[in-house]
């Protein structure tokens, strides 16, 4: 039992404990009731030591811990918090809580190693241990029963604070998908006195007392009811993400519960928790009456919930059912919009259906259109034609994407108030930015770029966006400084280092564009484009061994990542293993027939191991994907070594004119004309 498991944690010998144990069962506070319960006994201690650190993480603490916000106010503020719920149409990614988890435990880091941030009070406490500055523990029970958002927080910790020991209590073995390196109990029963009903309300329903649940059914429904109202009565505001809408359930006033479970599932949108949203949005949906308007937005918000979490079946049964209960043209229009992203939206290109998403969309569309308000109108149909405008991308048709996202534009400049909906308008001018790179129109692109950023300078993924079509474009500050003001303003973003990574090794920067990677994979180590980019660096850094280590957990990943395989060819090639070469070299070609690198490097293989004609052929077929001077200067070198120095030399020579600083190629011209 939870006190069992308590006593033993608090004999176990580890560094002193951040705060008591903590009791991490989701029913207390829901998401983050563990990240919530480190950042309590963290914060006021930082503030006192470096606000500027504190200052730093403002976006994960607020989202941890509401009940911090008081105390760390918002310098990185999205325009949607501001604005009224039908509105806020933004949902954000899974990936969210990823950014925050490596956030916490940076700020967590930082803290413990007494990262005073150049604060002019750092130094003004004593090196007495609090809970800042050395090793320290935190201590957790109820495993079992955390909220995906501290789970994956868990993992984060334990991979990335070398100074944090965590001890994690819990009757069953941890998931699987837990990872890291812990200590689990798992403490027999002592034989306690057995624990009340009064005990199991009392602990919001987290007691594990076989004895005090019996109790609790035995009670008469009414004083279970009351019990829970009485309980519900004494929590804060601190509660309202899980114990209290817990209670306001099993009490007597359904009401009462019904707006508690609204007002966690929107806050729990706005941050991204989908698994609580769609916990919460299901028990919200058992008690809101049918057709009403409480229990659509519960239905939309669980709904888009499901789809963001992959569980698609069971948001497209909730769209189902909306439409055998409601005759409301705003409900049929929405579902009918959202049956259709689940289509085209679905992450496995083989699987999406884009004639059954078109066929949605366009009733969508054609509701929308039949709506009387002007200004719902505008919205709700420029929302579908944007949907729209997805599908027809997706079928490779850019022009038509484009002229319905302009269709959708001039519908909100002509029938929306000038200030009304400006996040519909930043996602629309973001999408056409897309759309007109795409046609080749980048500087109308970039003031598009610029009209989204506009709306909402702290939205990190359109300066992502912005700075890949600058990279695109050769402007290579101008893409850098977009990258690096998307991480200023984001929590830890894995996709802002991997791009200027790339930016880097365009700039042939390796070792800084491998230090941006190795952040990149020590924010999230399933990032497999970082592998691959951080394996080739290593090769040709001559790290084979640590090259070789990025291959093989690549291709745990992805058995047939073409680049990976390339990568593996090029260092079986080093070190001599020219079968084992060829069979990766082939088996990367066969993935992707396209890859350049791959026929380029075969070519070498090939010309090392006496196959010169080979060598030959492979370096056309990479000259046929796409010029480059190295190319033409390595099959000038086959050329010539068959004796055929006239295709050499004209070979030289279009390298020459693609790289004519190159003194290799100057030099190699030199040795023909004297032999001429």
């Amino acid at each position: 039992m939870s006190r069992d498991r308590k006593a033993v944690l608090r004999t176990v010998e580890v560094p002193a404990p951040l705060t008591t144990v903590v009791n991490g069962h989701r029913r207390l506070r829901g998401p983050y009731t563990v990240g919530g319960a480190v950042l309590r006994a963290l914060v006021p201690e930082a503030l006192e030591r470096s606000e500027a650190l504190v200052a730093e993480h403002d976006i994960e603490i607020r989202a941890t811990a509401p009940d911090l916000r008081p105390l760390v106010p918002a310098r990185r503020q999205l325009v949607e918090s501001r604005l009224p719920e039908d509105e806020r149409i933004l949902v954000p990614a899974p990936r969210r809580t990823l950014r925050i988890a490596n956030g916490l435990a940076e700020f967590v880091r930082d803290c413990l190693r007494g990262d005073s941030r150049g604060d002019s009070r750092g130094d003004s406490r004593d090196d007495s241990r609090d809970r800042l500055g050395g090793p320290a523990a935190l201590l957790v029970d109820n495993l079992h029963e955390a909220d995906p958002t501290d789970l994956e927080l868990l993992r984060v910790l334990a991979r990335r604070v070398d100074d944090l020991t965590l001890v994690l209590a819990s009757p069953q073995p941890p998931p699987a998908a837990l990872g890291g390196s812990f200590r689990v109990i798992q403490a027999p029963a002592r034989g306690l006195p057995p624990e009340s009903a009064n005990d199991y309300v009392g602990s919001d329903g987290t007691c594990d007392d076989p004895a005090a649940y019996r109790a609790y059914l035995d009670l008469p429904p009414a004083e279970r009811a009351r019990l829970h109202a009485a309980r519900a009565a004494l929590l804060g505001p601190e509660s309202a993400l899980g114990a209290l809408p817990y209670h306001l359930e099993h009490g007597d006033d359904p009401d009462a519960a019904l707006r508690a479970l609204w007002a966690a599932v929107d806050h729990c949108v706005g941050e991204g928790f989908l698994d609580a949203v769609v916990d919460l949005g299901m028990r919200g949906l058992r008690l809101a009456e049918p057709g009403s308007d409480l229990w659509w937005r519960l239905t939309q918000r669980t709904a888009t919930a499901l789809g963001g979490l992959g569980r698609r079946e069971e948001a497209l049964r909730l769209y189902h059912q909306a439409r055998q209960i409601s005759v409301d043209p705003e409900v049929h229009a929405a579902s009918a919009y959202g049956t259709a992203m689940l289509d085209a939206r679905h992450p496995d290109p083989g699987r999406r259906n884009l004639p059954r998403a078109t066929g949605w969309i366009n009733e969508a569309i054609a509701v929308s259109t039949l709506l009387s308000d002007r200004r719902l109108r505008a919205f709700k149909l420029g929302f579908d034609q944007n949907g729209r405008a997805l599908i027809e991308l997706r079928q490779g048709r850019v022009g038509a994407a484009l002229e319905l996202v302009q269709a959708a534009i001039d519908l909100a400049e002509r029938d929306l108030p000038p200030q009304a909906h400006p996040l519909h308008r930043m996602v629309l001018y973001a999408n056409r930015a897309q759309l007109l790179a795409r046609s080749g129109r980048a500087e109308e692109a970039l003031d598009d770029f610029r009209r989204a950023i506009a709306i909402d300078p702290f939205f990190p993924d359109h300066y992502l966006d912005r700075g890949n079509l600058l990279f695109e474009l050769g402007r290579l500050d101008e893409a850098l400084a977009d990258y690096e003001t998307a991480i200023r303003v984001s929590p830890p973003l894995p996709e802002a280092y991997y791009n200027r990574a790339e930016l880097r090794l365009a700039q042939g920067d390796l070792p800084l564009a491998k230090e941006d990677l190795d952040h990149v994979l020590d924010l999230d180590p399933d990032y497999l484009d970082a592998y691959v980019n951080r394996a080739g660096i290593l090769e040709v850094l001559g790290e084979h061994e640590a090259a070789r280590r990025d291959v093989e957990a690549g291709l745990a990943a992805d058995p047939g990542n073409a680049h990976l395989l390339g990568v593996l060819g090029q260092l079986e090639t080093a070190e001599g293993r020219y079968a084992e070469a060829a069979a990766a070299f082939d088996a990367a070609l066969a993935a992707r027939p396209g890859l350049a690198s791959a026929w380029a490097n075969r070519a070498v293989l090939r010309y090392e191991s006496g196959d010169v004609e080979g060598a030959v052929a492979d370096l056309t077929r990479a000259i046929e994907l796409g010029e480059d001077a190295a190319l033409y200067f390595n099959r000038a070198t086959a050329l010539a070594a068959l004796g055929r120095d006239g295709e050499a030399e004209a070979d030289l020579r279009a390298a020459q004119a693609l790289d004519p600083g190159d003194p290799e190629i100057r030099s190699a011209l030199e040795r023909f004309e004297k032999a001429g």
